[in-house]
């Protein structure tokens, strides 16, 4: 049985996600990223006859859950999803729920699966380079790094790690897989920063980070199921309903505030003197600048630094 401490995860923004929902005790709500459950268990103590439908693609999540959620799972006020967030509507409609008052997403990776060294997922430990956030898919970091093309890998390194030396890191890989299989994160951080200029590996922070993150969001898709599963949330949701969103790098940030513009803005013919009801946009933004960490959260956890939260409520 799995005990609840190897799921160990400091959740970010946990009271400014879930009340800037502003729950309604009887509403049916989304956790779209169940992860360590603590927003699921926060946004549950506000509800007394309301549902919680909880999305994870993680095994471990879900055996996370199924104690740290014992009580609400008996009482029956909350049912866990083994799927990627990417099918929401699909997998709501297929128990009868075609929409909702609120929704979460808590984008990224959880502290578990980088805890984790078997997962493969940090530079930091030594395991076969892996990535999988759903492990019973067949595409690894270890497909990417040793069958993608040059031009493919310099294309990943470029937009998702958003990385300057994209070309001489993805050559770099290429010559060494020549010779022979890049098998684990250990050996592909060398060969990282073995592509790099001296002066930066001297700077702050590991030299591998950026490339990580971009074959990790390759293997998952994270980008493109994120933007999938939030435009689909937005048609779910009901009159007032809200949508928050966190995120922990320039990217995601971006995916979000783009969709939330793209649906909070209209344009107006000029001189009409009222907007009619079908001319408004679906979204209104909540907050016009993301909300982040306080200084006593950062204080405590260090993965917070980078968070953004933002709120869209449905018009």
């Amino acid at each position: 049985m799995l005990e609840q401490t190897t799921f160990k995860h400091d959740t970010v923004l946990l009271h400014e996600t879930v009340d800037m929902l502003e729950v309604k005790p009887d509403g049916i709500y989304i956790d779209a990223t169940l992860g360590g459950a603590g927003h699921s268990e926060y946004l549950l103590s506000k509800l007394t006859t309301g549902h919680l439908y909880a999305f994870d693609q993680d095994e471990t999540a879900h055996l996370n859950a199924k104690i740290r959620l014992k009580t609400q799972i008996a009482d029956g006020r909350v049912t866990l999803i083994k799927n990627n967030f990417r099918h929401l509507r699909e997998s709501l409609e297929a128990l009868d729920i075609t929409e909702f008052d609120g929704i979460i997403y808590d984008l990224g990776v959880s502290s578990p699966q980088f805890d984790d060294s078997q997962r493969g997922f940090s530079y930091k430990k030594d395991a076969r380079l892996d990535m999988r956030m759903d492990q019973s898919q067949q595409l690894t970091a270890h497909d990417v790094v040793n069958t993608y093309a040059f031009n493919d890998l310099m294309r990943i390194f470029s937009r998702y790690g958003e990385e300057k030396f994209s070309k001489q890191i993805a050559r770099k890989i290429e010559q060494v897989r020549a010779v022979s299989p890049i098998d684990t994160t250990l050996a592909l951080a060398e060969v990282i920063k073995s592509a790099l200029p001296q002066k930066e590996l001297k700077k702050k922070g590991h030299p591998a980070k950026r490339i990580f993150q971009a074959i990790r969001i390759e293997v998952n898709d994270e980008l493109g199921a994120a933007a999938e599963s939030i435009e689909a949330a937005i048609h779910m949701l009901k009159k007032d309903g809200r949508i928050s969103v966190i995120t922990f790098h320039s990217l995601e940030d971006k995916l979000t505030k783009s969709l939330f513009k793209e649906y909070s803005t209209v344009d107006i013919p000029r001189g009409l003197p009222m907007v009619p009801d079908d001319m408004k946009p679906l979204l209104t933004l909540v907050n016009r600048k993301p909300i982040i960490a306080t200084q006593d959260e950062l204080a405590d956890n260090n993965r917070a630094h980078s968070a953004k939260l933002r709120v869209a409520q449905k018009n």
